[in-house]
């Protein structure tokens, strides 16, 4: 069973256009992500992208790269297409890094790869933080979970789940759970995703992963070890990333 760290990279952005080729501190984005987890010591390092330029970075770089197709409809689709280029087994692990998040610590990438494989029962892995604002509990950008008593998830949610029918808490600390979206997938999973259509669930909330959990398959969650800082999705997101890797060069 192998472990492979793949970072899909598109293109295009509505806000930020080219944005994994956008410099941060001397380095693309793209390429400054796959600089991050190679130190998780993963059996590959592997960039999947649909665009030629991105293409070429990463190669000058000396990472990895798989070119897909431009028409999918989702990144877990693009995962599974270079999964298979690569020929991976049933049983491998595939972590999903986005090419946004250079910031995204090592530890919870080792994390949610040790996750999946100490569950032999799970499909797919992923990690979540505290609610730390009873505001962050509705809002429907901050994508909320529940899960059992074994850490298996049994529903993701825009709305604030779960719900507080009797208005008791204060505090939202050790209640709610915000989903982080660092996934890991056995190939089998993704394989299975891409066969099934759609899930009415999925459209409703606009969640990929109801699509696994409405056919059957098991989403086991733990903390993450270490706090996520935010991905780059604006201008404003990429000046403080920016600023952040200037203090750290001589």
């Amino acid at each position: 069973m192998a472990t492979i760290i793949m970072i899909p990279a598109r293109y295009s952005s509505s806000r930020l256009p080219g944005k994994p080729l956008l410099d941060i501190g001397g380095q693309p984005m793209v390429v400054r992500v796959a600089m991050a987890v190679q130190a998780c010591g993963a059996d590959q390092v592997v960039v999947a992208t649909d665009d030629e330029k991105i293409r070429h970075v990463v190669s000058q770089a000396g990472f990895s790269v798989v070119m897909t197709r431009a028409d999918h409809p989702s990144g877990t689709d693009r995962l599974q297409e270079a999964a298979e280029q690569l020929g991976l087994n049933p049983d491998d692990i595939i972590v999903n890094v986005q090419g946004d998040e250079p910031l995204m610590p090592v530890d919870n990438v080792l994390q949610v790869a040790q996750l999946l494989e100490r569950n032999p029962r799970a499909q797919v892995a992923t990690l979540y933080e505290p609610v730390t604002s009873l505001a962050m509990v509705t809002n429907p950008n901050a994508v909320k979970l529940v899960q059992r008593q074994d850490g298996e998830v049994m529903y993701f949610s825009r709305a604030g789940i779960p719900f507080d029918r009797d208005n008791t808490q204060s505090s939202p600390q050790g209640v709610w759970k915000r989903h982080i979206g660092l996934y890991a997938y056995r190939k089998s999973a993704l394989d299975a995703f891409i066969g099934w259509p759609e899930s009415p669930l999925e459209q409703l909330e606009k969640l990929e992963q109801l699509r696994f959990m409405e056919h059957g398959a098991c989403i086991v969650a733990a903390p993450a070890a270490q706090p996520v800082p935010a991905g780059v999705d604006t201008r404003e997101d990429l000046e403080a990333v920016r600023a952040l890797f200037s203090k750290e060069t001589p």
